[in-house]
């Protein structure tokens, strides 16, 4: 890896962090790494992740979903399609430039030119630097989401990625892939690709009011579920996540551990590819499918009940969470759909999933393969590691496929705009709708939210879009994912963690 810079010594860090807590080191581990350090390559919670700590945005979410300023100390609107932002000064990349409102226009239009992130950023028009520290957004018409979105730009080192090369290459060997200048709480010192990176303290980083205390933070993942957790018990690592749900209890009474949970909004699917599959661009099979399987017995006996059982996307709470939408389980039910569409003898289909992305992931897809051969649909299931699913996903490799999402933006209509929008590459909607499923009304309804600004209006929209999606069994819905941290007593994770699930960790502080 390329040096960024050199670094003070440890111990003229340590006397600059004088009536801090002493500066500590953080082990933890995840069951996957970030697949790369170009924070644009990939929108996933790994990326995010990972952006968090060595990037800062213009905003963040805070434990009330509201947003706290960072890069960006304020902001105001000029007018409905116009938000002006005001950037902090005196901030400094890892490489010692200024950040300046220029980076913070180029990386905008680095995001606008990003398969995966385009197409959040696809009503902004405009982005334009007023002056070294103010910057202006124009939206195509007025937005409900911009405050949303912003929470998105990570401002970039312009000058670092041009020199060394700002290509976006997806699942690539970029420079930007392998190399960083932000502006985050820490740098990356060393990595190895899916066996340890090791973040070092920035010792300019801007907000000397953080009361963080992690000079160094040592990523390992462990795909394995047990094993993260054994390790954590064995005091290893100071920090994990996920928790499975079959070892919640066993870290909670653990006199050396605690654990952190939370009430989730990923919702965990599959989708069926209309266009690989004839079959599964009859609706009626689709349907089928829904019928087949038992989601609620999935969170009871797979989940050990940390999940929500869902029949629809967007989560209670959320604008589009439709009341009228339940659960559907009815084995004789689905077999007389098949018949009414053809196929009691049944189909054969593939099935692709991850085993290290989501909770139980591999084991939620063989529950659900074994369902539906009771209708007679023949699965050939394959599981893969995340680094080597979302390559395959992006090739849309198999006739059935397995997403979790979590709202980029805490908003109803970020569901659609990637999963079930018409896939339009120009726009980056549908990026990652491998079913192929396409429905005019869905678009027009989509498109309408996203510049609707009455609140009743816009709830109307998007919970007709669930309505439409659940009639037309659209994708399959399993659960809304719980959220769980697991950490050694001391490490203060419950004051960085969030229902986003992108720890703070620039802020955690351990006690001694």
């Amino acid at each position: 890896m390329k040096p960024l810079r050199h670094f003070a010594t440890a111990a003229a860090i340590v006397l600059g962090m004088a009536g801090m807590a002493p500066a500590q080191t953080l082990n933890f581990a995840y069951d996957a790494d970030p697949v790369s350090l170009d924070p644009h390559e990939q929108l996933s919670g790994g990326t995010l992740q990972l952006s968090h700590m060595v990037f800062d945005p213009l905003l963040r979410w805070n434990s009330e979903l509201g947003f706290d300023p960072r890069l960006a100390e304020s902001w105001e609107r000029i007018d409905d399609t116009t938000m002006r932002f005001k950037l902090r000064e005196g901030v400094k990349f890892h490489t010692g430039n200024d950040m300046t409102a220029e980076d913070v226009v180029w990386t905008i239009e680095r995001l606008k030119s990003s398969p995966d992130f385009k197409g959040i950023f696809a009503g902004w028009v405009s982005v334009t630097a007023i002056d070294d520290y103010t910057v202006e957004v124009k939206t195509d018409g007025p937005s409900p989401l911009v405050l949303h979105t912003a929470t998105y730009v990570f401002p970039m080192d312009k000058d670092f990625y041009e020199e060394g090369g700002a290509e976006i290459a997806k699942h690539g060997d970029s420079f930007a892939s392998q190399n960083l200048s932000g502006t985050g709480p820490f740098t990356v010192a060393s990595r190895e690709q899916g066996v340890k990176t090791v973040f070092e303290r920035n010792p300019d980083y801007w907000d000397t009011d953080s009361p963080g205390n992690v000079q160094t933070a040592v990523l390992t993942p462990i795909k394995e579920a047990p094993t993260r957790v054994a390790a954590l018990l064995s005091g290893d690592v100071d920090f994990i996540a996920p928790v499975p749900p079959t070892d919640l209890e066993r870290i909670e009474n653990d006199s050396n551990t605690k654990l952190v949970t939370m009430t989730g909004t990923r919702i965990i699917t599959l989708q069926m590819n209309q266009k690989r599959n004839e079959a599964l661009a009859d609706p009626k099979v689709r349907q089928a499918i829904a019928y087949a399987i038992n989601n609620e017995g999935i969170v009871q006996k797979i989940m050990k009940g940390f999940g929500t059982v869902a029949a629809q996307q967007s989560p209670k709470g959320y604008v589009g969470h439709n009341p009228n939408l339940k659960p559907r389980f009815d084995v004789a039910k689905a077999q007389s759909l098949m018949e009414e569409a053809g196929y009691a003898d049944g189909f054969s289909a593939t099935m692709m999933c991850p085993n290290n992305r989501y909770v139980n992931d591999f084991k939620i897809c063989e529950a659900a393969a074994a369902m539906l051969a009771k209708i007679n649909i023949k699965i050939d299931l394959t599981t893969m590691p995340k680094a080597q699913y979302w390559p395959k996903y992006d090739e849309r490799a198999a006739d059935i496929m397995m997403i979790g999402w979590h709202s980029d933006t805490e908003d109803s209509a970020n569901f659609n705009e990637f999963l079930t929008m018409t896939p339009d590459p120009d726009t980056g909607r549908g990026q990652y709708n491998s079913g192929n499923y396409s429905n005019a009304e869905v678009d027009e309804l989509t498109i309408a939210s996203l510049t609707e600004t009455d609140p009743e209006k816009r709830a109307e929209q998007l919970q007709r879009v669930e309505e439409i999606l659940y009639n037309e069994a659209a994708f399959i819905p399993f659960h809304w994912q719980d959220l769980a941290w697991g950490a050694r007593k001391g490490v203060m994770i419950e004051d960085v963690v969030n229902v986003m699930n992108f720890p703070y960790l620039g802020d955690l502080v351990i006690e001694e």
